[in-house]
């Protein structure tokens, strides 16, 4: 997987000294990235950043004096740069963790445990891959800095049956699109939508539960049998694959899996686009939004193919533009639309 040519400067921020050299030193096993500095705690986290100008900050969340929230508005504030935010497997590190994504962080990898972690190995290709995607990401976008004017969009020209499934593909930059996306639908009349956001176990609930804060809609973390109702919105958990059928009362459910990962992610957007597909056919709608990789493109052809509709988010207003360049290459897409389109696009496709 390619993600940047040139050298990567990173600032590492954690309290803990131990926590720092064991930081650095996993990120400087790759040629590809360089610690040019370290920080103790958010306060010169930021004069740092100032001074140094990083491609790349790891920032810890739990420190004394300026946290790693308070330090991210700053940075985001003052100069906007990338920000992978290390937390802690607990609830509040998760809830935390949404919050920073929230604010404008790139991405985020748990300390496997607690703050001072000695296992810091077990996350270490993880935490090289997402400081070096985060190099490429861009900010501005995240934080709403360089979107595009908001100018209307045609009226859809294909009469289509009424969609009965949303499905929704996203990776880096996800979070904050989904909860642009579902804070701008104002109907609850409308089909429900399923939702793969790359996210490890035991954040994706409270991902859930924030969006669920946001949006008129019923969002909930996906579960074996949950039954699919207009006006919710199920997030895939981490960790567990998600797809969707027919009981035999004919309602449309989610069905949890523990296959293997594909695309060395669990859960996969593919797998939920290719049940949508052959489930749902015509009156799908799949979405694919920004990202790396490819996950989600054999899926959303899939779709196309049994007379679905398939969008992919604009290069315009991605923040990696990877996953929605990959469908579009493919000819798995029937149009291409900014972040701020996307909300009104559903609505006007599967409100009920």
């Amino acid at each position: 997987m390619s993600f940047t040519t040139r050298q990567v400067k990173v600032l590492v921020v954690d309290d803990s000294a131990f926590m720092r050299k064991i930081i650095s030193d996993i990120l400087e096993e790759d040629p590809k990235i360089k610690v040019i500095d370290r920080a103790r705690d958010g306060k010169e986290a930021v004069e740092k950043t100032l001074k140094l100008n990083p491609d790349v900050i790891t920032l810890y969340v739990e420190m004394p004096g300026m946290d790693g929230l308070a330090a991210l508005k700053e940075i985001m504030r003052l100069k906007p740069t990338p920000v992978v935010m290390v937390s802690s497997l607990t609830r509040k590190g998760a809830d935390t963790t949404m919050k920073a994504l929230a604010l404008g962080a790139v991405d985020f990898v748990a300390k496997p445990s607690g703050a001072i972690s000695l296992d810091m190995k077990d996350v270490a290709q993880e935490l090289r891959e997402k400081v070096l995607i985060a190099a490429s990401a861009s900010v501005e976008k995240l934080i709403g800095i360089a979107l595009p004017t908001k100018e209307p969009i045609r009226p859809i020209q294909i009469k289509r049956k009424n969609i009965e499934v949303v499905a929704i593909a996203a990776s880096t930059g996800g979070p904050r699109a989904i909860q642009d996306i579902l804070g701008n639908v104002k109907t609850t009349s409308i089909a429900p939508i399923v939702i793969v956001q790359h996210m490890p176990a035991g954040f994706t609930k409270s991902f859930a539960e924030r969006l669920n804060e946001i949006s008129i809609l019923e969002v909930l973390e996906g579960y074996d049998n949950l039954q699919l109702k207009p006006g919710m919105v199920v997030i895939a958990p981490g960790g567990r694959h998600l797809i969707v059928e027919y009981n035999r009362a004919k309602q449309l459910i989610c069905r949890l899996s523990d296959m293997p990962p594909l695309h060395s992610v669990k859960p996969a957007a593919d797998l939920l686009f290719l049940s949508v597909a052959d489930i749902v056919g015509d009156t799908s709608l799949g979405i694919i939004l920004t990202g790396m990789g490819r996950d989600g493109a054999e899926g959303a052809k899939a779709i196309r193919q049994r007379g679905g509709y398939v969008i992919a988010e604009s290069s315009d207003t991605c923040v990696i533009y990877g996953m929605p360049k990959v469908a579009v290459e493919q000819g798995a897409v029937d149009e291409v639309l900014p972040l701020h389109a996307i909300s009104i696009r559903i609505e006007e496709l599967a409100a009920r």
